[in-house]
Parts: C-alpha cells; sequence; structure tokens
C-alpha cells in the first residue's frame, strides 16, 4: 500500500517541484482541473498590470509599435512551437481553438479540392470534442458541395474508416473525456497514404505531452492555451500550418491582419506569404501578454521531464484508487499504457457529477464531463505527489461515507 509518506519522498526527488513556485495556488486547495482551465502564474498579474497601466494607460497606440504588439501573435507562436515540435514560423496565437479550426479545415478542403476534387469525406471520432464536429457541420452545410462527415465510435475502426475518398482526417490526440492519446505518427501516415490530410486538435496534448507535428509529417494543428499552457480563461489560441502547406493556405476569414500590408489600406486582399495569413482581426493583447507568461515558464523544464512527472502522476492515482476505491464501482475509462495515455485520469460512476461537488467542496477541484464521467487532470508544473494522495484518501472517504448528496443542483458549467 502507498503511504503519505511515500508521496512526500517523492515530491523530494521531483526535479521540477520548484516550478510550483512559479503558480498562485489557493491554500487549502488541491487543483485537478488544469485540463480545463490552468492555474494563474504568478507573474500574470504583474505583467497584466504593465500592459493596462503603461504600455495602454502611457504610451497608448504608440505601444503597436513600442511594446512590440503586432508582431505579438508570431513572437508567442515561436514560443510555443518547441513544446508541439513546430518550427519558428509555423505557428501563431490567435483567436480561438473553433475559429481556427475552420480556417483550418477551409484550408484543408480547398487544397484537395484543387488536387483529388472526388474526395468529400471528413473522418473524425464520435467522441470528439463537439464544438470540432460543429464546425465541420457548419463548414461543409455553407459550402454545399456534397462534403460528408464520417464518424467511428472507436480507435479500432480509424484505419478502415480512413480509405480514398479521404480528404482530410480530423482527431484530437488526447480524448478530452476519457485522456485517450492517439498514435500521431500512424494515423498521420495511413491518412497520406490515401492522400488525406491531417488536421490534429492539439487542445489536451499542448504544455501536457510531447508532440512532434514535424516528426509527423502532419499538415495542421489548433490547439487553446488555457488548458496546460496556463494563459488565463479563454486565452487567444494557436493555429500551426506545416511549411509546405504555407504558401497555399488561404481560409474565407481574410481580416486585414492577414494581408501582405495591412496598412495600406488597399480595397483587394492580397494575403501575406507567411504564418501571419492565418490571422484575421486585430488582436486582444491583453490576452496574447498572459500567454507569454505561462509559455515563459516552459524554458525552465524541458517537455521530457513534464512528461515523465505526468505519466507517475496518474499512475500513482489509479494505484490509489484502485487500492483504496475498489470496493466503489467506479470505472477507469483512461489507458493505463503509457503509450495510450495523455495527463489526465477519468473515472465513470453512477454518482459523478455529486462526488465531483462533494470534492470541490473539501477544496479538491476536478470536473464533470456527460455522460457520467470524473476527470482529474494533472498539471506536474505544479501538481504534487502528496495532492494526489490527499485527492484520492478524501475521494475514499467520501465514498465510504456516502458523503455526497446525489441530487446535487446542476450548474451551468460542469
Amino acid at each position: 500500500m502507498i503511504t503519505k509518506s511515500d508521496c512526500i519522498t517523492l515530491d523530494q526527488e521531483d526535479s521540477i517541484a520548484h516550478l510550483r513556485d512559479r503558480f498562485h495556488l489557493p491554500d487549502a486547495v488541491i487543483y485537478l482541473d488544469g485540463n480545463s482551465l490552468g492555474a494563474q502564474p504568478k507573474a500574470a498579474m504583474t505583467r497584466a498590470q504593465q500592459v493596462i497601466q503603461q504600455e495602454w494607460g502611457k504610451e497608448l497606440i504608440g505601444s503597436w509599435n513600442s511594446a512590440g504588439w503586432f508582431d505579438l501573435p508570431s513572437r508567442l507562436g515561436d514560443l510555443l512551437a518547441p513544446l508541439i515540435g513546430a518550427k519558428p514560423a509555423e505557428v501563431v496565437v490567435t483567436d480561438t481553438t473553433s475559429i481556427n479550426l475552420f480556417k483550418a479545415l477551409a484550408a484543408a478542403l480547398q487544397i484537395q479540392s484543387k488536387n483529388n476534387p472526388q474526395k468529400k469525406i471528413i473522418v473524425s471520432e464520435r467522441n470528439n470534442f463537439p464544438t470540432d464536429l460543429y464546425m465541420v457541420q457548419g463548414l461543409t452545410a455553407w459550402l454545399d458541395r456534397g462534403y460528408e462527415l464520417r464518424l467511428v465510435d472507436n480507435v479500432e475502426q480509424l484505419n478502415t474508416a480512413i480509405d480514398q475518398d479521404v480528404a482530410v482526417v480530423l482527431l484530437t490526440q488526447v480524448n478530452y473525456r476519457s485522456g485517450e492519446m492517439l498514435d500521431m505518427h500512424s494515423l498521420t501516415a495511413h491518412a497520406h497514404a490515401h492522400d488525406a490530410l491531417t488536421i490534429w486538435d492539439l487542445c489536451h496534448s499542448a504544455g501536457a505531452v510531447p508532440v512532434e507535428l514535424n516528426a509527423c509529417h502532419a499538415d495542421f494543428a489548433v490547439g487553446c492555451t488555457y488548458k496546460y499552457l496556463n494563459g488565463g480563461p479563454g486565452a487567444p489560441a494557436f493555429i500551426w500550418v506545416a511549411e509546405r502547406h504555407i504558401a497555399n493556405f488561404s481560409h474565407p476569414l481574410s481580416g486585414w491582419w492577414g494581408h501582405a500590408t495591412p496598412f495600406a489600406m488597399q480595397p483587394e486582399f492580397t494575403p501575406t506569404a507567411s504564418i501571419r495569413r492565418a490571422l484575421c482581426g486585430t488582436q486582444p493583447i491583453i490576452s496574447l501578454a498572459l500567454v507569454e507568461i505561462g509559455l515563459e515558464i516552459f524554458k525552465q523544464t524541458e517537455m521530457t521531464a513534464v512528461r515523465k512527472k505526468s505519466l507517475a502522476l496518474t499512475d500513482l492515482f489509479m494505484q490509489l484508487i484502485t487500492e483504496r476505491c475498489a470496493a466503489h464501482g467506479l470505472q477507469l475509462i483512461t489507458p493505463t499504457n503509457h503509450a495510450q495515455r495523455g495527463s489526465q485520469v477519468s473515472y465513470m460512476h453512477p454518482h459523478a457529477y455529486p462526488l465531483i461537488q462533494a470534492l470541490i467542496k473539501r477544496g479538491i477541484i476536478g470536473d464533470y464531463r456527460e455522460p457520467s464521467v470524473m476527470r482529474f487532470g494533472f498539471t506536474p508544473l505544479y501538481t504534487s505527489f502528496v495532492d494526489v494522495w490527499n485527492a484520492a484518501d478524501a475521494l475514499r472517504d467520501i465514498l465510504d461515507n456516502n458523503a455526497y448528496e446525489i441530487n446535487a443542483p446542476r450548474h451551468a458549467v460542469t
């Protein structure tokens, strides 16, 4: 049986434990929801004050030049690139994941309409994050060109579903509900063998697991910055376009920030030759500035160290739940195989929502997703091994004593 003393020892031996001090974590709170919203870096408040008081308050519009506001989406993209296996000038931070997905999908379909016009199928998973599927449905209905969304029910069906009729394969590397991680290398290779393009959603993998977009020869990727990258609530997302596709990358949201010479104020749109063609309108500078604070923390470590601790944290949690909660009908839906697991652990239980609410009342914050899923996210930058022990012990106590309200009222955000 694992003891709390064992976990204290693990924390003492943790090579990146010092990074926890870079975050504001409320007293008496164990935060296991970084897979939904990352914790606040301590430097974020100072940076926000600098942008608001000095750059905006005193320098006003001059900060577009003097404070580097204009280049911020590109600079952040270069800072993010090593975390996702990208090269400089392949990534920009901008807009939302949904909007960036719309751009990537529109570009991929346009490329295929020129090269392989007979391809009309888009493949994805039925349990993909809903907005990804909604964006496909919305764009293809708007185009009205006979496109079809083909959904599979499990990973094993993907290879069969990806055939010569497929134009685009849209997949999320780490599933939002289960934490299952797909094999980007093999699935991208399989898609390319059938002349399909790939779009990878990295919302639950960027900053949590090593990502190798270029090594996998992927085509496009999108993701958010407010989860494991700790950019703040609703922080701007990112879009990656493989260098070989940038010249042919175009989308319907052709705003002035993607123009070759935006301040020439020309009536015709001429896209810039760089990845900045993925930009649309004027950028949200205060939010972008806070993204930089979250990304800067990753300079203090390597993704290999982050991944090593992530696996240790999630292994520990699963083992503790097995040891201490085995009699309570918790169904693990997260793979135990390291190669198939992101940085979260999810369990199904008939009373999942009230159990999560009971944990939150004790200061242990996870979250709930339909149907009947408790999600626990483990952010290696600030989650400790003692946090994991205390969380598992609290869940055991709640289950042993039925210390939860079965009809707990539902909040708008679960």
